[in-house]
C-alpha cells in the first residue's frame, strides 16, 4: 500500500463496486478514486479535513461524501462484499481502547450516550469491538464508550454466526452470555476458564495460541493514526473510518 494512495490493482477490485460510476444509476461522481485517497491520506495521518493537501480538492465536499457514504451504509455493504470469501473454519474476537480527542466530543444536538465516547481517569475514550476470520482478516465492528464491558461487544458481534469455533480470551467467560449460547449452537468454545471458576472448564489450548492473528490486526488498525485517536465527532462516521480501513487490509 502506498503511503498516499492505493494501488492500481487494489483500485481495480472495488471501482466497480462504488457508487458513482460510470453507467451508475444516478449522478456521475467526480473521481471516486481521487476521493478514496483522499480518505486514506486523511486517516494515515490523523489531520483534520480541512488540512488535506488542496491536490485531493476541496475538503467541504470529501467530508460531506465520506459522511454521507456512511449514512447510506455504503462503507459496511463494502466491507460485506469483500468478506464474502472470509474463511470462518473459527473466528475470534476481543476489544481495544482508543482515546477519544476532545474534539470528538459535544456533537451538536447528539445524545453523548449514542457517541460511543467514555469518560474515566484516563479521558475521553471508544472501545472498539471487532471480530475476525481464521486468517486474522476483520469482518465486523461494534462500538461502545470505553468503560463498557467486552461483553456487549459480544452478544452483537457473535449472533447468528456460522462457525466451528470462537476463539477469546477469559474476558469473554460468561456462562449465560457466551459460552451456553455457543454450545447450543454446536460452536467449539476456546475461551480460558476464569480463576474464579469453581469447575474450570477445558479449551483447545492449542486452537487458542492463534489468538494472535486479532492482537495483529489491532495493531495494524492502529497504525493509522486517525483511528489510534479518534478525532470523528459521530460514532457512525468512526465506524465507517474502521470498515474503510478494514477493506484495505482485505485489499492488501
Amino acid at each position: 500500500m502506498l503511503r498516499d494512495g492505493i494501488r492500481d490493482d487494489q483500485w481495480n477490485r472495488i471501482k466497480d463496486l462504488l457508487p458513482g460510476r460510470i453507467g451508475h444509476v444516478g449522478a456521475t461522481a467526480r473521481n471516486n478514486r481521487l476521493f478514496i485517497d483522499a480518505v486514506l491520506y486523511r486517516l494515515r495521518t490523523g489531520i483534520p479535513w480541512r488540512d488535506l493537501p488542496e491536490r485531493f480538492g476541496d475538503f467541504k465536499n470529501i467530508h460531506r461524501r465520506f459522511s454521507r457514504w456512511a449514512e447510506k451504509g455504503l462503507w459496511t455493504n463494502l466491507l460485506s462484499l469483500l468478506t464474502e470469501d472470509a474463511d470462518e473454519e473459527y473466528v475470534m474476537i476481543d476489544s481495544t481502547l482508543v482515546r477519544a480527542h476532545q474534539h470528538s466530543s459535544g456533537a451538536v444536538g447528539r445524545n453523548p450516550s449514542d457517541q460511543a465516547i467514555g469518560r474515566s481517569r484516563g479521558g475521553l475514550t471508544t472501545k472498539i469491538h471487532a471480530r475476525v476470520d481464521a486468517l486474522g482478516n476483520p469482518t465486523e465492528f461494534f462500538l461502545t464508550a470505553g468503560q463498557v464491558h467486552d461483553l456487549a461487544g459480544a452478544e452483537v458481534l457473535l449472533t447468528d454466526i456460522e462457525t466451528g469455533a470462537v476463539i477469546a480470551d477469559k474476558a469473554y467467560d460468561a456462562e449465560e452470555r457466551v459460552v451456553k449460547p455457543l454450545e447450543q449452537a454446536r460452536i467449539e468454545v476456546v475461551i480460558p476458564p476464569r480463576s474464579c471458576r469453581k469447575t474450570p472448564r477445558e479449551y483447545d489450548r492449542e486452537l487458542y495460541k492463534a489468538r494472535h492473528l486479532i492482537e495483529n490486526f489491532f495493531c495494524k488498525l492502529k497504525h493509522f493514526r486517525g483511528i489510534a485517536t479518534r478525532y470523528d465527532k459521530l460514532s457512525r462516521n468512526f465506524l465507517a473510518a474502521l470498515q474503510f480501513v478494514a477493506i484495505l487490509i482485505w485489499l492488501n
